[in-house]
C-alpha cells in the first residue's frame, strides 16, 4: 500500500487495495461499542425532519462511519464526534442518499484537523468517484497542502463479494450482499465489538443473506418502508413517474424488517431509512407496530443523533 502523496493526489490518484486493513494503535476512553444515528431519512430529497442515511460506531475514539448521506460531517458535529477521529468509511451501495457527501466528509475532516489515514470500502467505481472528487476539488485541496501543510491519506477498498472485510484492535466487520435492484451490488454490513454486535441493512428487499448476518446481533438497523403511505410519498415527487414501482421493489416493509430480525433472533430492531420520512399521518407507533407484529423483541424508531 502506498500513501497519497501531494503530488499523486493532486493528479488524481487514488490508492486501490483489497484484503484486510492491518490493525491501528487507537487511543481512547471508553471500550463501549457506540452507535449513532447520524441521518434516518430514506431517499434522496433534502428535508427539514431528517437527514440521509449515515451512522457512526465509535470505539475508542475511533469512527466508522457507515453511509454518507448529504450533510453527514455536520451531523458528526452535532452529535459531538471530532471529525479527525474518523478512520473508516463503509458504503452500503451506489445510490445517492447514501453517498452524496461521500468525498466531502473526507475532504472537511482533513480541513478540521484529520492526520491519519482513512480507508474507504464499498462497492466499485468507489475507486473511480474517489479519483474524481479528489480531482474536481484539487485547487482548494493544493492550496491547503500548500499553505497549510496538510497530507492527505486514503486507501480505498472495493468489495464485489461477500465475507470479511476488515478486522482491527477494535472491531470485525463482515459484509454480506443485499437485494436492492437495479443497484448491483449493495450490501449490508455487521461490526463485532467486544461488548456488543451491530448489523447495519443498507437498502434491501427481504433478505436471508442479511437474516444469516445478523444472527444473535445484539442491534439490527434495517432500512424500512410503510407501503400505506407510498402513495402520498410519490405523489410529491411528479418527474419519477415510476418512482412507485421502484420503491416497494427494492425496499423493505416494516412488517418483513420484524420477520427478518425475528428471524435473526436480534435484540433490538431500529427502524431506520424510513420511507417516506416525513409523512405527518404515519406515527411512531404505526411503524412500531407493523414491526412488532413479526418480532417479539424491542422496537425503535431510529432519530437522527439517537444514540444506541
Amino acid at each position: 500500500m502506498q500513501d497519497l502523496s501531494r503530488r499523486a493526489f493532486l493528479a488524481g490518484a487514488v490508492a486501490l487495495t483489497r484484503g484486510v486493513a492491518l490493525p491501528r494503535k487507537s487511543e481512547g476512553k471508553s471500550a463501549k461499542t457506540r452507535l449513532i444515528l447520524l441521518g434516518t431519512g430514506g431517499g434522496p430529497r433534502p428535508r427539514k425532519a431528517s437527514s440521509a442515511s449515515a451512522q457512526v460506531i465509535i470505539s475508542k475514539n475511533t469512527s466508522y462511519v457507515i453511509d454518507c448521506g448529504n450533510g453527514v460531517a455536520r451531523q458528526l458535529v452535532f452529535a459531538d464526534v471530532p471529525l479527525p477521529t474518523l478512520r473508516h468509511i463503509f458504503l452500503t451501495h451506489q445510490h445517492s442518499d447514501h453517498t452524496a457527501d461521500y468525498g466531502n466528509l473526507i475532504w472537511l475532516a482533513w480541513a478540521a484537523g484529520l492526520s491519519t489515514r482513512v480507508d474507504t470500502w464499498g462497492p466499485p467505481p468507489l475507486a473511480k468517484m474517489t479519483k474524481l472528487f479528489f480531482e474536481m476539488n484539487a485547487y482548494d485541496i493544493e492550496t491547503r497542502i500548500t499553505n497549510e501543510g496538510r497530507v492527505p491519506l486514503v486507501h480505498v477498498h472495493e468489495l464485489r463479494h461477500s465475507g470479511p472485510v476488515m478486522r482491527d484492535e477494535n472491531l470485525r466487520v463482515t459484509a454480506t450482499l443485499v437485494h436492492h435492484p437495479p443497484v448491483v451490488p449493495a450490501f449490508a454490513y455487521r461490526f463485532d465489538g467486544a461488548d456488543r454486535s451491530i448489523v447495519i441493512s443498507g437498502d434491501t428487499t427481504r433478505s436471508d443473506n442479511l437474516v444469516k448476518l445478523a444472527t444473535g446481533a445484539d442491534i439490527l438497523v434495517h432500512a424500512v418502508l410503510y407501503v400505506p403511505a407510498v402513495d402520498r410519498l410519490v405523489a410529491r415527487v411528479p418527474n419519477a413517474t415510476a418512482l412507485k414501482a421502484s420503491i416497494i421493489a427494492h425496499q423493505t416493509s416494516a412488517e418483513d424488517a420484524g420477520r427478518v430480525a425475528q428471524a435473526a433472533g436480534v435484540k433490538t430492531l431500529v427502524l431506520s431509512h424510513l420511507v417516506p420520512a416525513d409523512d405527518p399521518e404515519v406515527t411512531d407507533q404505526m411503524w412500531i407496530d407493523a414491526a412488532r407484529a413479526q418480532f417479539r423483541g424491542s422496537v425503535i424508531v431510529g432519530k437522527d443523533l439517537l444514540e444506541l
